[in-house]
């Protein structure tokens, strides 16, 4: 459970560093609402990201992994799609650009948290 929470926590860190480094992603909002939107990206990335990585499994490999970023960019435009009122993305480009930050950013944070 607490698990969770972190990662939710760490989900909400991620898209405010996305928003504040990627010129196309706006993230408009107060503490709570980086929550909802770090718990809404936690959902997609459990319950869809699974699936479109399963499907776009030959693209994975013909790219040699490079289509992961895409995905995770599908993830960020998802999210926004689905809180147009707290993240904004305007951009295939920016949402693949914040998504590549949101995994580095997800990756550092999780080497300093303990298991």
């Amino acid at each position: 459970m607490l698990r969770a929470l972190v990662q939710i926590a760490l989900n909400g860190v991620a898209v405010l560093v996305a928003a504040y480094l990627v010129p196309g992603i706006i993230y408009t909002g107060t503490l709570p609402s980086l929550l909802i939107v770090g718990l809404v990206i936690g959902l997609i990335n459990l319950i869809v990201k699974p699936i479109v990585t399963f499907f776009s499994f030959p693209l994975i490999l013909l790219t040699l992994g490079l289509f992961y970023l895409v995905i995770n960019g599908l993830v960020l435009y998802l999210a926004a799609w689905l809180l147009p009122n707290y993240l904004q993305v305007s951009g295939c480009g920016a949402a693949i650009l914040g998504g590549l930050v949101m995994a580095l950013v997800n990756w550092l944070l999780r080497a300093f948290t303990p298991e």
